[in-house]
């Protein structure tokens, strides 16, 4: 929010003492951050006068152009027995003895423009008489500024002061619940309040009661639950803006433009109110104000042809849509140069609902912004009689008599504290007849009922709701530097939870393992997924969409963590760092197909039922791990050459994951995309019942997944459920004595068909083996002609120890064949000699 100080302090008056840098501390000490304190004359070095044009000369030129020769007085700065300098103009809007800014030769406007004395249009031109553009003050360029003649300024003085440029703009940083503080009104109540200054509100007019006259007016929609319009005619199209109100809405921020506009837009500057005009010759009809229908269309002042939501608020008349309510107007009912006949219209309309409207369109404004933080109900009617003052005042308009005033402001919620609430939050010493004071002063209405305070809002403080906001407001009218930071003590926990151990011990483990964790943003595309190759059935679609995601091109939270974790190879790959393995732990989304967003009323806390509701209504939220792998494991070196990584290295990620944590894993070869359907492994955990919970997927992806994802070839990725391994993990661990007997080790190959998974040889070896065997380690594969056709021979090494003796060669090799008894009933098995 920017605030002129002139403006401020002609709504405020402020003690002696007080000045712009004293205010600006005051402002932040209150929680009104003053992000900077500019001035527009700060972007001009040099000197800028008033000058008189004496005499000027028009030169038509073989460009077409016409240009004047002008003779301007510019007092003590005139060259020496000289009456003026003479500057080449190519404006029109001035006349003899007209006042002007003047920039000297040596000055420097904004954009580093750098007058000087310089030879043009076959004159030598001492200065240039300035533009508004060219002072940084508008974006005029069609003429040059004319300065006011009554009173008439001293020539050869300062331009800069009476263009307002010498002015102190504060740029206020207005937190969300502070929308009061978006107007100078606002503004200045809080720096009279907080320095000890006078304020007497200007909009404090009551809004009257609906007399059923002027405009007819309906209202449709309990979001709009007050509106009110007002009718000025003959007003003069042409009538200028007056300098001082122009100079205003500049300042704080916006463009001068016609009288009409700059009269809406200096009102809601100043009272908070955003107005809008309607040219009332194009009305058809009776204004309605209801919620979009399927189908309806409307065009808005940008031009923009606009499908409607039943979400959006409309103002309507006979002929349909013309405005959406508290955004946009329409385009059929807009103010034209030529408009004698204005409608003005002040409502209020439901935050809520006017942000999800300008969202949704992305139509963000100044009124829009202010309807979203919510605006002083109690004040539509006397922004709309301030602007038809102005419109009659300078437009020469004549006011209806009669005023529109459909709906009824609705009634503040009350709250009831006990008075020494503030200070036992603050940690201070504030006694009840201080707290009164300064609710009283914030526009409160206090009755004090023994030790308690019945709190009653002003209707400009739609923020104050809960008895904590009231002591917010003590404490930001006490001001911050007031009040001492203090730690609190933290109560004695038990420490981390077995989830967040699990959690910390499973990353640790994956890092240690060789791979380096990423965070990436939970966001998705929902071609993202069609470049997984996901089928259209797959679980991994039931996408959840954002109401309001902070992008357009993601809207849908992640399904999965490979895509985040693939962009992220992306940008690794495109800086040419193509060696990676990259792990991430986050949480993934699941439509359940709950019903849809549930809006609790946030002016208390919900009840159990509604939290209840609310957590019901959420989606499923897994928690997964997911690793990627590309190029070389290991890098060529002097130990020898390259080694590649492959889908061995994503296995290893769900390996270190599950022996983190005491899991024993199981494999099996599955067809899932996005991996190749022949590289790609399911991992799985089977219970001592024998029951099978399937944690993900690892392997080699599947060439056109890497291709769509621009992936280097031979990209590895595994993707595990890590809720379901922590839930699977033993509850406690024993670690096994020392055998201090030698091992015995065997080794034996087997030959099974070529479909047989090598983890279930594995198992039968061990089931058969006994409890003599300590491991078994698959260490070759192979096939060849000498085996058969569809054979294939796997070479286990398997070692056993007894605790309590030394085994000998007989004992090993009962424990061998029993293992080999157990894998061929199991597996078909047969040893090869």
């Amino acid at each position: 929010m920017r605030a002129p100080w002139s403006w401020l302090t002609t709504l405020a008056s402020l003690p002696e003492g007080v000045g712009v840098r004293e205010l600006a501390r005051a402002y932040t000490d209150a929680g009104l951050q003053v992000e900077r304190i500019e001035s527009p004359a700060e972007a001009i070095d040099g000197p800028v006068v008033v000058g008189r044009v004496l005499d000027y000369v028009e030169e038509p030129q073989k460009n077409g152009k016409v240009i004047r020769w002008c003779h301007v007085d510019v007092g003590e700065h005139n060259p020496p027995g000289e009456p003026g300098r003479g500057i080449v103009c190519g404006a029109h809007n001035f006349d003899v003895g007209d006042y002007v800014a003047v920039a000297l030769s040596g000055t420097t406007l904004p954009g580093g423009f750098l007058i000087a004395a310089r030879k043009t249009y076959g004159h030598v031109s001492d200065g240039m008489i300035c533009a508004e553009d060219e002072l940084g003050i508008g974006s005029d360029h069609a003429g040059i500024i004319v300065l006011p003649a009554d009173p008439p300024p001293a020539v050869g003085s300062d331009a800069l002061a009476p263009l307002g440029m010498r002015e102190h703009i504060y740029e206020i940083d207005v937190t969300p619940d502070s929308g009061h503080c978006l107007s100078l009104r606002g503004l200045a109540r809080e720096a009279a309040q907080i320095t000890g200054g006078t304020f007497a509100d200007p909009y404090d007019a009551p809004v009257p009661a609906d007399s059923g006259a002027g405009y007819p007016v309906r209202l449709e929609s309990d979001d709009c639950p007050l509106f009110v319009a007002l009718g000025v005619h003959g007003v003069d199209p042409h009538a200028p803006v007056p300098r001082w109100m122009a100079d205003r809405v500049r300042a704080a921020g916006m463009r001068s433009i016609s009288l009409p506009v700059d009269v809406a837009n200096y009102v809601m500057l100043e009272s908070g109110q955003p107005l809008h005009t309607y040219d009332t010759t194009t009305l058809r009809g009776e204004i309605v104000v209801r919620s979009a229908r399927n189908g309806e269309r409307l065009t808005t002042l940008d031009k923009q042809d606009r499908a409607l939501s039943e979400d959006d608020l409309l103002i309507t008349d006979d002929s349909g849509p013309i405005g959406l309510a508290g955004v946009m107007g329409g385009l059929d009912t807009e103010m034209t140069p030529t408009t004698t006949e204005i409608l003005i219209e002040a409502a209020w309309f439901a935050p809520a609902r006017i942000g999800r409207t300008y969202r949704r369109h992305k139509l963000p404004s100044e009124a829009s912004r202010r309807f979203e933080r919510g605006v002083d109900m109690g004040v539509p009617y006397a922004a709309a009689r301030r602007a038809a003052e102005l419109l009659r005042d300078y437009g020469g308009g004549v006011i209806d008599e009669a005023v529109t005033v459909a709906g009824a402001v609705r009634p503040m919620p009350s709250q009831v504290i006990r008075a020494d609430l503030p200070g036992a939050i603050l940690g201070l010493d504030v006694p009840g007849a201080r707290v009164v004071e300064i609710l009283r002063a914030s526009g409160v209405r206090v009755e004090v009922v023994d030790a308690r305070l019945r709190l009653t809002p002003p209707t400009w403080r739609r923020d104050l709701v809960d008895p904590y906001d009231y002591v917010e407001e003590v404490g930001r009218k006490l001001g911050f530097r007031h009040i001492v930071p203090k730690v609190p003590l933290a109560p004695a926990g038990r420490g981390y939870t077995t989830a967040q151990r699990a959690r910390r011990t499973v990353l640790t483990a994956v890092a240690a393992a060789g791979f380096t964790e990423v965070q990436t943003l939970p966001f998705v595309a929902g071609d993202d997924l069609d470049r997984l190759g996901l089928d259209p059935d797959d679980p991994r679609r039931a996408l959840v969409r954002l109401a309001n995601p902070l992008s357009d091109a993601q809207p849908y939270l992640r399904p999965s963590l490979l895509p985040g974790l693939f962009g992220a190879v992306n940008r690794n790959t495109s800086r040419s760092l193509a060696d990676l393995a990259l792990f991430e732990c986050g949480l993934v989304f699941r439509d359940t197909g709950a019903p849809g967003e549930i809006m609790p009323d946030v002016s208390r806390r919900p009840s159990p039922d509604e939290i209840a509701t609310l957590f019901a209504n959420l989606p499923a939220q897994p928690r997964h791990l997911a690793g990627v792998v590309t190029g070389e494991w290991c890098a060529a070196g002097w130990r020898g050459p390259a080694v590649p990584a492959d889908w061995t290295h994503a296995v290893r990620l769900a390996q270190a994951a599950a022996s983190a944590l005491g899991v024993t894993l199981t494999r099996r070869a599955a067809a899932v995309a996005p991996w190749h359907p022949g590289r790609c492994a399911e991992v799985l955990i089977v219970d001592s019942a024998g029951v099978e919970t399937s944690l993900g997927w690892a392997g080699e992806l599947h060439p056109s997944v890497t291709a769509a994802c621009g992936l280097p070839e031979r990209t590895c990725a595994v993707e595990l459920d890590l809720d379901a391994l922590i839930a699977a993990a033993p509850a406690g661990r024993t670690i096994a004595p020392l055998s201090s007997h030698p091992a015995v080790k065997q080794d034996v190959a087997l030959v099974v068909g070529a479909d047989v998974p090598a983890a279930d040889v594995r198992a039968a070896l061990i089931a058969g083996a006994g409890d003599l065997l300590e491991s078994v380690e698959l260490f070759d594969v192979f096939t060849g002609v000498q085996l058969g056709g569809g054979k294939k021979s796997l070479a286990y090494a398997l070692a056993f120890r007894s605790p309590e003796r030394t085994l000998t060669e007989a004992d090993a090799t009962r424990a061998r064949d029993a293992a080999v008894a157990e894998a061929a009933r199991r597996c078909g098995a047969v040893m090869r000699s």
